[in-house]
């Protein structure tokens, strides 16, 4: 409640000396401003960059799954009625605030998620590879995989729509300002893969993961879009598990894709 910053900026902030614009916030460490609509600011991504606009879009879809499974534990295991109450309140806040704000219309696909709002409307079309993002909605069971505003933004994400959506002769797929230009996150093939219902995207999905680990039988942080012994991190150990979870949800419920 304290990041919907309805009181002013509260008491974080975060600001250091740095080369790199995306290691720290604007505004005397607080962001640019927001407009307290019932949204939580954000001040970094999951990729550790800086947000453009604090209301990080994926992270609040986060929160408001996160608060109710929560509330279930308080009333199930604690038995803490008051407590369940109050995250389903700020849950269902949120909820109502994402349908007011987040939900922008694209000039090519109609209605979308936006990555990031500020309450004032402006927004960011674009996805991260890291998780939370758009793409892994309905991995966080945040949405359906039907939902037509989801299936729009996945058409935007998925293309070059996004400025983070890179195609290449090694591959394609969703990077992020954090590791550069051109580098594509073997973690977005697989989340890509996780939110299919698609017989022959999740196939490709695979075909790409195993092509492109650099001869090192291991998923990386990074890849060049054209050369895969190009990357960052030579074990990478949340890609390396995502990807062991993906094969095992094919196994479990496509086996023939693995053939």
């Amino acid at each position: 409640r304290e990041q919907q910053r309805k009181n002013g900026n509260g008491p974080y902030k975060f600001q250091r000396t740095t080369q790199f614009a995306t290691d720290t916030l604007p505004m005397s460490g607080y962001g640019y401003p927001v407009k307290p609509v019932g949204l939580i600011c954000s001040a970094f991504r999951p990729s550790d960059d800086a947000t453009v606009y604090s209301f990080l879009v994926p992270s609040n879809f986060f929160a408001v799954t996160s608060l109710r499974q929560a509330a279930e534990m308080m009333t199930s295991i604690l038995k803490d009625q008051a407590t369940a109450n109050q995250l389903r309140s700020l849950a269902a806040e949120v909820e109502k605030a994402l349908k007011e704000h987040a939900i922008v219309n694209h000039p090519r696909l109609g209605k979308v998620y936006a990555y990031e709002v500020d309450g004032y409307g402006n927004h960011y079309f674009m996805d991260d590879a890291n998780v939370p993002s758009l793409l892994s909605l309905p991995y966080l069971g945040a949405v359906s995989t039907a939902d037509p505003i989801y299936q729009n933004t996945r058409k935007l994400i998925l293309s070059s729509e996004n400025p983070f959506f890179y195609k290449g002769t090694a591959g394609e797929g969703i990077g992020g300002p954090h590791v550069g230009q051109d580098m594509i996150w073997p973690m977005a093939i697989t989340m890509r893969g996780l939110t299919s219902n698609n017989n022959a995207e999740i196939k490709e999905c695979i075909a790409m993961l195993r092509k492109t680990h650099g001869d090192t039988g291991f998923m990386h942080e990074a890849f060049h879009k054209d050369d895969p012994k190009k990357f960052t991190r030579k074990w990478f150990a949340w890609s390396n598990t995502l990807f062991g979870e993906f094969l095992w949800k094919v196994y479990k419920e496509k086996p023939q894709l693995l053939a």
